[in-house]
């Protein structure tokens, strides 16, 4: 007879299902399995094929990636929208997913550092030829057309200069152009634009920013109109391993229920801080599209019927780095950070961070020199805000 120490607890080992009940959890329970049993080869062709509905490997999709792009899909008018492990891979997704040798792609002159430097200094080893153009100009765009040219790919809303693309314009001349138009939509955010019912073909977020809003989470999306464009986006991404994590996708859901209610109140104290700062002696201009006195105000207001958003940028009236650096140490609570659209307010110094990789000359062609600041306003009770800048700035 067996004392029972030998016996090997095969069932520890065994892989069951949890066992369900006649209720269900409230918060989405975060599924972290990279890998989904079928329960036969036919079953497993049908999930492949279309013809069933599950998951087979984490890399391919899994049900909180799949949740969070369903909502930001229904926030954007889309289908079928893929999210994916950061901005930047929802950019290149796009670009890769689509283009090939001998193809061009025009870019607005003012998107991202890491979009401008793709574009400037890697897309050239894949044979993508690349040009860039000012989106506030649609002449200056179709100028920069060529016969190769296949996308165009804008910012509603340039980063850090807050410039407004002339959309409409855009949105015209892609389709004269029988090109692929991709939006950028991360500033605007789907409540202020949605570049798929004005007329363009991808809409792509950093979810990283507002929609998740805590700076806890690294995520991308993009959706496309033509399904035959989103898989060939989906292919390439999933081929590279472009693959978001459970748990981010969780918090960027959680982060959803809250995105309007932050937004509201982030636009309201950005207002108020830039109406501030443009009274300030050592400011000497101050970028808020919400503002009269922003060159594309009227383009703006139009565009997004009001939400200008939480970007603030402005210029010191000493705009060298020695005055920069002197306001950042002296106002630490406003953290120096290189990101936008936490709950938190934060500083940004684009010469230092996101453009650093431009010239100098560079970047004064853009309107950003060694003073210039971006600023991502959070939903601190403004007094806070304008305390904290006002101690900053007396040491400029």
């Amino acid at each position: 007879m067996s004392d029972g120490r030998n016996e090997k607890p095969a069932t520890l080992v065994r892989r069951a299902a949890l066992r369900e009940g006649v209720s269900r959890p409230v918060a989405t329970p975060i599924q972290p399995s990279v890998v989904y049993a079928s329960p036969s080869i036919q079953t497993l062709h049908a999930q492949y094929e279309g013809g069933a509905y599950g998951y087979t490997y984490a890399r391919e999709g899994h049900p909180n990636a799949e949740l969070l792009a369903r909502k930001i899909d229904a926030m954007e008018g889309a289908e079928g929208g893929l999210v994916l492990g950061s901005g930047m891979a929802a950019v290149s997704a796009t670009i890769l997913g689509l283009l090939g040798q001998g193809d061009h792609i025009l870019g607005g002159n003012q998107l991202y550092g890491r979009s401008l430097r793709l574009m400037h200094q890697d897309l050239a080893r894949f044979g993508i030829e690349t040009s860039v153009a000012d989106p506030t100009d649609v002449e200056a765009m179709r100028a920069a057309l060529t016969p190769k040219t296949k996308m165009i790919l804008v910012e509603v809303i340039s980063n850090p200069t807050l410039r407004v693309a002339d959309m409409e314009g855009i949105v015209a001349l892609a389709k004269e152009a029988g090109v692929i138009l991709a939006v950028d939509n991360t500033f605007t955010t789907p409540l202020g634009y949605k570049p798929l019912d004005a007329g363009a073909d991808i809409t792509i977020h950093s979810v990283t920013k507002l929609l998740a809003g805590h700076s806890d989470v690294t995520l991308g999306y993009v959706a496309a109109q033509d399904p035959d464009n989103m898989r060939a986006i989906y292919d390439f991404a999933v081929t590279v391993g472009m693959t978001p994590a459970p748990q981010e996708c969780w918090l960027a859901e959680r982060g959803l229920y809250t995105f309007p209610l932050r937004l509201e109140k982030a636009q309201e104290n950005a207002t108020a801080l830039a109406d501030w700062l443009a009274e300030h002696p050592k400011v000497a201009r101050v970028l808020y599209p919400g503002r009269a006195d922003h060159p594309d105000h009227s383009r703006a207001a139009a565009l997004t019927g009001g939400v200008y958003g939480n970007m603030v940028s402005f210029e010191l009236i000493d705009p060298t780095e020695a005055a920069a650096d002197r306001m950042i140490q002296a106002a630490p609570d406003l953290p120096f950070a290189p990101t936008l659209g936490d709950v938190g307010t934060t500083l940004s110094h684009p010469a230092s961070s996101s453009h650093r990789g431009l010239t100098s000359e560079g970047r004064a062609a853009l309107g950003i020199s060694d003073g210039f600041f971006r600023v991502s306003v959070g939903i601190e009770p403004i007094e806070l805000l304008i305390a904290d800048f006002e101690t900053g700035l007396a040491a400029v």
